[in-house]
């Protein structure tokens, strides 16, 4: 049988992309017939032993890994630039003319091999989790999904350059609503609200075409479930996303685990942030200042000093790490800070054949930047721990995996985060900022992924419906002592900025799964910091060769959201709160 290489430390390090061996070197994707005759070769290639099975799965992963890659490249410079017609043109053509003819075939290759009178004989403990994968997006394929599935793709698009497009004018300065939001730090009251009311008035201006552009995507999606032969969307994206681990009723019963131990605690620190703010009723505005009074942190000045920073960060953590992000660094993979014409959030997008990825966010020199360096660093060494494996889906975990990289993170770094605090009491700051968002994770999640639920369980509904039940559930989890008076017309659009929602329907309670394994990777961290790390890099180096609760193990935790594990991992973080 073919041998598969172990990760070893001086694999970070290594910027060279691994010889191919099926698709030529000089390969690129320009056109669909050259491409095509890699797919007809497979798909007649013939397979007369199981040793012939596995080097046809190595030669089909090898040619998705092209075309992966290509598609990344085409994604990363278009959110770079969205404004780019050049870019935006490159990617839909790879959207238009090359994924719909790749479907067919990608379903026929499924075929072919569930198929195999040899399927029997690749190592089951290898392949286990691949093979339930692919059978799974066997049973959803219909042909007729591919046209919807490349609308539905144009039109996420289209949220992208909306978002990307929107900035606020603030004392004679344009800004991006990322650096417009650095304001909601300010210790004036004023200049806070201010810049609050400038970009909700900002996202209202776009608010019709953007609740138009949601309800043609809902649509589109309710009849791609519906040819697949599901009644509806949500159930649909529980197939098509592998959820094999967990069903929407977990997903009620952890929304109800949520409202009854977190909520109440971001109750009691809001209350406490009134009284320290000193305000009779808190609004929108206070949430993010420094109840203190101090004037917001500023941890770096530009992405190069934030990279640098971060880099020292994970070199004190393990070297290894620090050798992820210098190899990035030395690649040209990241681009840290927010301009106009870039496209909103931030992310970590792999790349199959290279194995070194490219980060993307909008930095503005915030502690919520940090983070997010942070966060998407751990989906980096993610990225680098599990290059080795030979077939590409075992790079691409679930996302209840692939958070636990990045939260996780977030968590263990903390102890070094002098790097960018050198002042103990900003330190202290910080860390209890952070600590105090890792708790209001879970009812923002909690939030939307309801809200998603109701959606498409009632695909038919009116935009009048949509906004009054998005408050009802908004209501439920947040701001329960927040005065909303007078702002009654924006409420009701505030899920329009959960991008998710347009362009990855149902990837998001996976946050909230991940957010409480994080907080148990970083007990076991605190509790013993040499077999902490040792299993964090374990667990993520498996990759997808595993189911989620045997990942979690290794990195000596459980995958177990109920209300008496949240309410345990809870107190865990509000006991460290206390202690800073």
């Amino acid at each position: 049988m073919i041998q598969f290489a172990e990760p070893s430390a001086a694999s970070a390090t290594d910027t060279q992309r691994p010889p191919r061996h099926y698709v030529p070197e000089d390969f690129q994707v320009t056109d669909w017939a050259v491409l095509e005759t890699y797919f007809q070769e497979l798909a007649a290639r013939p397979v007369a032993s199981a040793d012939a099975l596995e080097r046809w799965l190595l030669d089909r992963s090898e040619l998705e890994a092209v075309l992966s890659e290509d598609l990344a490249w085409r994604y990363i410079r278009m959110t770079c630039a969205t404004q780019d017609a050049g870019h935006s043109e490159a990617f839909q053509y790879f959207v238009n003319e090359i994924e719909p003819r790749v479907a067919p075939y990608d379903h026929a290759l499924n075929e072919k091999m569930l198929a195999s009178p040899y399927l029997g004989g690749l190592d089951q403990a290898r392949y286990g989790v691949f093979l339930r994968s692919v059978r799974r997006a066997s049973e959803i394929y219909r042909a007729e999904n591919i046209p919807l599935k490349t609308e539905i793709s144009t039109k996420q698009q289209q949220y992208a350059a909306t978002a990307g497009a929107m900035t606020v004018t603030l004392d004679g300065e344009e800004l991006t609503l990322p650096q417009a939001a650095d304001r909601l730090k300010s210790p004036d009251r004023a200049v806070r609200e201010t810049a609050w009311r400038a970009v909700q008035q900002r996202r209202l201006h776009d608010a019709k075409g953007l609740d138009a552009l949601f309800t043609e995507l809902v649509t589109l999606r309710h009849q791609v479930a519906l040819n697949a032969g599901f009644e509806n969307f949500r159930d649909y994206m529980f197939a098509a996303l592998g959820r094999f681990d967990y069903t929407a009723q977990d997903c009620f019963n952890f929304h109800r685990a949520i409202r009854e131990t977190v909520v109440p605690l971001i109750d009691d620190l809001d209350l406490e942030r009134r009284q320290d703010l000193n305000q009779p009723a808190l609004r929108p505005w206070d949430l993010d200042v420094d109840p203190s009074g101090q004037p917001p942190l500023r941890p770096f000045a530009t992405g190069a000093e934030l990279l640098e920073k971060t880099i020292a960060v994970f070199q004190a953590l393990d070297p290894y790490l620090g050798d992820c992000l210098r190899t990035m660094r030395q690649m040209g993979q990241l681009d840290l800070e927010s301009r106009k014409g870039k496209a909103p959030g931030g992310y970590n997008y792999p790349l199959d054949e290279t194995g070194v990825p490219f980060i993307f966010m909008n930095a503005t020199n915030s502690l919520r930047d940090v983070v997010t360096m942070l966060h998407e660093g751990g989906h980096a060494v993610h990225s680098f721990l599990t290059r080795h494996l030979a077939l590409g889906a075992d790079k691409h975990p679930p996302s209840e995996v692939a958070e636990l990289a990045s939260m996780s993170m977030e968590l263990i770094s903390m102890d070094h985060w002098d790097v960018f605090f050198e002042n103990p009491a900003d330190l202290r700051r910080a860390k209890k900022t952070h600590l105090e968002s890792v708790l209001e994770t879970f009812p923002w999640v909690a939030t939307i992924d309801k809200f998603q639920h109701w959606v498409y369980e009632h695909p038919a509904h009116t935009e009048t419906e949509r906004h009054q039940r998005w408050m009802e559930i908004f209501d439920e989890f947040n701001q329960r002592t927040v005065d909303w008076r007078g702002l009654e017309g924006i409420k009701p659009f505030l899920w329009q900025k959960q991008l998710h929602l347009y362009e990855v329907p149902f990837y998001y309670i996976e946050y909230a799964m991940a957010q409480l394994g994080a907080i148990a990777v970083w007990r076991h961290y605190r509790q013993n910091p040499a077999e902490g790390l040792a299993a964090y890099k374990r667990a993520l180096a498996l990759g997808y060769t595993a189911p989620i609760g045997q990942i979690y193990a290794a990195a000596g935790i459980r995958f177990d959201f109920s209300t008496d594990y949240l309410r345990t991992l809870a107190d865990f973080v509000r006991e460290e709160l206390a202690a800073l």
